[in-house]
C-alpha cells in the first residue's frame, strides 16, 4: 500500500496463523507476518470467513496495524506457561508460540507460530517491539515518508499532491488566516501579532496569534517572561455580542501576578463594546487532569474489550460508571455550557485559565465554539477549529499520544475525550453537523498513522526544527520553505479515495445554504444569523424540565432515556431557587431548535451514550447485522441523493445547466446512491452492520461474551437511577 521507496521490510515470518475466533481455529488465516518501519502487516491469500466490507485505506491493508497504534507487544509460550511484555532492545529467552498485539484503537490481534520456525518467530516479535518504540521523533515513519516523497521546493508538488489543491481547511500558519478569522467573527478590536516569528518569544506558541489592539508589541514582549513557558494569552474567538474568548497560561512570577493580570484584563475589557469586566474560568480547579483522563480510558478499554464479561449485568454497568470516562465527558460539556452562559447571556469576555494552556483549554475553547458558532460545525470549519485550538496552540500530540513510548506519565487521550464530547453533541443534534460519526471515528484513528503534521508534534516550533534537522541529515534541499512539508490529516486523499470520503458527508446536515424548488423554479435560501442573541430562537425538551426533573405529562425526546419518572419524589427539587445559569439553560430548552444558532447539550447521565462506533466496533457480540444507526444513514443518503438527482434534472429542464444523468453518480456527495428508478429504492447492502465501515472479524480475539451483560446492555438494558441521584442532578 505504501510505496516501496520509503517503506522497508525489517523482518518477517512465514506459516503464521492469524486467529479469527477465540472459540475455534477453523476460521483462522494462514500467511506471512511482516514488520516494516511503518506497520505490522499480515499477508494472506485466504479470504475471511464471512462476507464483509471495509473502506480501502490507501496506506494500510486489511490486516495492517501502524506501529504507532501498537500499545503492547505480548509474547507467549503456552507449552512452558510463560509470557512477556516486550519493549525496545529487550531479549526474549523463550521461543514464542503466540504473539498478542494490544492496539491503541481498542483492537486485540493474535498470531500463532505453531508451524513457523522458532527463530524467525522470535525475530519478528523482537522487531515489532523495537520498531514500535522509536527512540527519536525523526525515526517516526512520517519523516521517511515525507523525505522520500518530496517533489521539489517551489510548492508545485509535495508528497504527490498540490499543497493547496482541494485543501479548503484554514491551517492558521500565516497572518492572513488569522486576519480572515478576525473579520469572520467581527473582532474589530483585535489584531494579528507577529512578535513570535522565528519562535523568538515563546517556544510553544505559533508564529502568529491574535491580541487586543490596545496592547503594544513592546508591552507583550515585556509581559511574556512572567507567563508559564512565555505563553502570552491567546485570543480564540469573538461572540457576535463582542465578548471575546481568550486562553491564558498561569503567571509564574507571583510578585508581578496582579499587575500583569490587571493589564491583560483591562485590554480585553477595552476590546468589548460595553467595556464589560472579564470572567476568569480556572480549568485546573474545575476539570479532571490528564492523569485522571488516562486512567479512565484504561478502565474503559478493560471493560469494553478485555474483560470476559462473566459477571452480572449490574456489575458491568457499575464498572462502566466506575471507569469515570462518561462522567468526565459530561464534566467537560457542562463546563463548556457554563462558559457559553457567560458569553451568551451575561455578555462578558471569558479567560480560560490553565497552568500550561495546552490541554484542557483546547477542549473547552473548541466545545464553546462548536456550541455557539455554526461555522465550526461545517467540515472545513471544524477542521480549522482543531488546527487553531490544538495544532497551532501547541497541544502536545507527540507526548499525549506517547508516539515514542517514552513517558507513560505524559500519555493522555485528551483529544479522544474531545472527540467523544463532540460525538455527544452530534448524537443529540445530528442535523446541525456537516460530518458523520464515521468521520469522527476515522479522525480518532488517524492519530496512529504517524505521517500527518497534525498529530506528530508538540508544537509548531518542534515540527520546524525536526524537519530542518532531518532534511539536513538526509541532504534534502528545502528551498524557500525552510522545512519539510508534512501533509495535514485534512488532506484525506492521503488515506481514502474520493468515493470513500463521501462517508464523511451527513445527509441530514442543514447547511447555511439550502436549495429548494418552489413553483418550478430553483431558489436558494440563506440562513441569516439573527441579530438577537442566539438563545431567542432555540430548542428544547419539555417545558417543565428543570434540574433534570420531568412533569407528569412529559416524555423525554431521547429514545434511549434511562431516567425514571419519579414525579412525587422530585417535586421538592422544582421548588428550589433557580440560578441564573439554570434559567438560561431552561429557557434554551423551552424554545424550538435553530440548527444554525446556539446548541446546548442535554446533560443528565441518561442523555449521554457510550460512543459505540468507536469503543465497541471490534466486539463481535456488539455488532448488529443490518442494524444500528447505519440503516437510517443508508435510507437518508439514498433519499438525499434522489432529491439531488431530481433537482439536477429540473435544472437541465430549465436550461440552467446541471450534470448529465450518466455522470451524476461520480459527482454525488452521498456514499449510498439512489437508483435510476426512484420508485424502487435500493435495499440495504448485505454487508451493513452497526460496526460499518469497520469489522470485528479478526480484530478482537479474546474469550466470547454471548449472553453476557454487554449483550443485554446493547439490547437496551436500563441503568436505574436512584431518587437521590436525580434529585442531586443539575443540567
Amino acid at each position: 500500500h505504501c510505496s516501496a521507496d520509503c517503506e522497508i521490510v525489517v523482518n518477517e515470518a512465514n506459516f503464521v496463523r492469524k486467529c479469527i475466533s477465540a472459540e475455534s481455529c477453523q476460521d483462522d488465516l494462514w500467511g506471512k507476518l511482516v514488520c516494516t518501519n511503518f506497520k505490522v502487516s499480515f499477508i494472506t491469500h485466504n479470504s475471511l470467513p464471512r462476507q464483509r466490507f471495509q473502506c480501502t485505506h490507501r496506506l494500510l491493508g486489511e490486516h495492517d496495524i501502524p506501529l504507532a497504534c501498537v500499545e503492547q507487544v505480548v509474547t507467549v509460550n503456552d507449552v512452558k506457561g510463560k509470557q512477556k511484555i516486550l519493549g525496545s532492545n529487550q531479549k526474549l529467552k523463550f521461543n514464542p508460540t503466540e504473539l498478542i498485539l494490544y492496539c491503541k484503537d481498542f483492537r486485540i490481534i493474535r498470531f500463532r507460530f505453531d508451524e513457523a520456525g522458532p527463530e524467525s518467530a522470535k525475530k519478528v516479535c523482537l522487531a515489532i517491539a523495537h520498531y514500535s518504540h522509536p527512540a527519536d521523533p525523526q525515526l517516526l515513519f512520517g519523516f521517511e515518508y515525507v523525505g522520500k516523497r518530496y517533489h521539489g521546493s517551489t510548492g508545485e508538488r509535495v508528497n504527490g499532491v498540490d499543497p493547496g489543491g482541494g485543501m479548503q481547511t484554514t491551517l492558521f500558519d500565516c497572518s492572513s488566516d488569522w486576519d480572515r478569522e478576525i473579520k469572520r467573527t467581527g473582532a474589530s478590536e483585535w489584531r494579528v501579532c507577529t512578535i513570535n516569528q522565528g519562535y523568538f518569544i515563546s517556544p510553544s506558541l505559533p508564529e502568529f496569534f491574535v491580541v487586543p489592539v490596545s496592547l503594544a508589541d513592546q508591552d507583550l514582549k515585556q509581559y511574556a517572561c512572567f507567563f508559564y513557558s512565555q505563553r502570552i494569552p491567546l485570543w480564540c474567538w469573538n461572540h457576535s455580542s463582542g465578548s471575546a474568548l481568550v486562553r491564558m497560561s498561569n503567571i509564574s512570577d507571583l510578585q508581578q501576578q496582579r499587575k500583569v493580570e490587571q493589564r491583560i484584563s483591562s485590554a480585553i475589557t477595552k476590546s468589548h463594546p460595553l467595556r464589560s469586566d472579564v470572567f476568569k474560568s480556572d480549568l485546573d480547579k474545575n476539570l479532571p487532569n490528564i492523569q485522571d483522563i488516562q486512567a479512565a480510558l484504561l478502565k474503559l478499554r478493560q471493560i469494553c474489550v478485555i474483560d470476559p464479561f462473566e459477571e452480572s449485568e449490574e456489575k458491568w454497568l457499575s464498572s462502566l460508571e466506575s471507569s469515570r470516562w462518561m462522567e468526565y465527558v459530561r464534566t467537560f460539556l457542562r463546563h463548556a455550557v457554563e462558559v457559553v452562559y457567560m458569553l451568551e447571556s451575561r455578555n462578558v469576555p471569558v479567560i480560560l485559565l490553565e497552568k500550561e494552556d495546552r490541554d484542557l483549554s483546547c477542549v473547552i475553547s473548541c466545545l464553546v465554539q462548536l456550541m455557539c458558532d455554526p461555522h465550526c460545525r461545517s467540515l472545513h470549519g471544524f477542521q480549522g477549529l482543531i488546527q487553531k485550538e490544538w495544532v497551532m496552540a501547541g497541544h502536545r500530540f507527540l507526548d499525549r499520544c506517547n508516539h515514542l513510548k517514552k513517558n507513560d506519565k505524559e500519555e493522555s487521550p485528551v483529544f479522544l475525550l474531545f472527540l467523544d464530547c463532540v460525538w455527544q453533541l452530534w448524537n443529540q443534534y445530528p442535523a446541525a453537523f456537516e460530518f458523520t460519526e464515521v468521520y469522527l471515528t476515522v479522525l480518532g484513528d488517524s492519530m496512529w498513522v504517524p505521517i500527518f503534521s497534525t498529530f506528530l508534534f508538540n508544537c509548531p516550533r518542534q515540527r520546524a526544527e525536526n524537519s530542518r534537522d532531518f532534511a539536513s541529515s538526509k541532504s534534502i534541499h528545502l528551498g524557500q520553505d525552510q522545512a519539510l512539508r508534512f501533509p495535514p490529516v485534512w488532506d484525506w486523499s492521503q488515506q481514502f479515495s474520493l468515493k470513500d470520503q463521501t462517508l464523511f458527508n451527513n445527509p441530514l446536515y442543514v447547511g447555511k445554504i439550502a436549495t429548494c424548488v418552489q413553483n418550478g423554479t430553483v431558489k436558494t435560501f440563506t440562513h441569516r444569523r439573527s441579530k438577537k442573541n442566539y438563545s431567542s430562537t432555540l430548542r428544547g425538551l419539555p417545558s417543565a424540565l428543570r434540574n433534570g426533573s420531568l412533569g407528569p405529562n412529559d416524555t423525554l425526546a431521547r429514545r434511549n432515556s434511562l431516567v425514571l419518572r419519579l414525579r412525587s419524589d422530585l417535586s421538592q427539587v422544582r421548588e428550589q431557587q433557580e440560578t441564573p445559569s439554570e434559567r438560561f439553560i431552561r429557557d434554551f430548552f423551552s424554545r424550538p431548535v435553530d440548527l444554525q444558532g446556539l446548541l446546548l447539550p442535554q446533560l443528565l447521565p441518561s442523555h449521554l451514550s457510550v460512543w459505540k462506533l468507536y469503543f465497541l466496533r471490534w466486539v463481535p457480540e456488539a455488532q448488529i447485522p443490518q442494524g444500528g444507526p447505519i440503516t437510517a444513514f443508508h435510507k437518508l443518503s439514498v433519499l438525499t441523493d434522489e432529491i439531488d438527482m431530481l433537482q439536477n434534472q429540473l435544472r437541465q429542464y430549465k436550461g440552467a445547466g446541471g450534470t448529465p444523468n450518466n455522470l451524476h453518480a461520480e459527482h454525488s456527495k452521498m456514499y449510498f446512491k439512489a437508483t435510476s428508478t426512484p420508485h424502487q429504492p435500493p435495499a440495504p447492502p448485505e454487508y451493513l452492520s452497526s460496526s460499518f465501515p469497520f469489522s470485528p472479524v479478526g480484530n478482537l480475539c479474546r474469550p466470547g461474551i454471548l449472553g453476557s451483560p454487554l449483550s443485554k446492555f446493547l439490547n437496551g438494558a436500563k441503568i436505574w437511577l436512584s431518587t437521590e441521584t436525580l434529585a442531586n442532578e443539575t443540567i
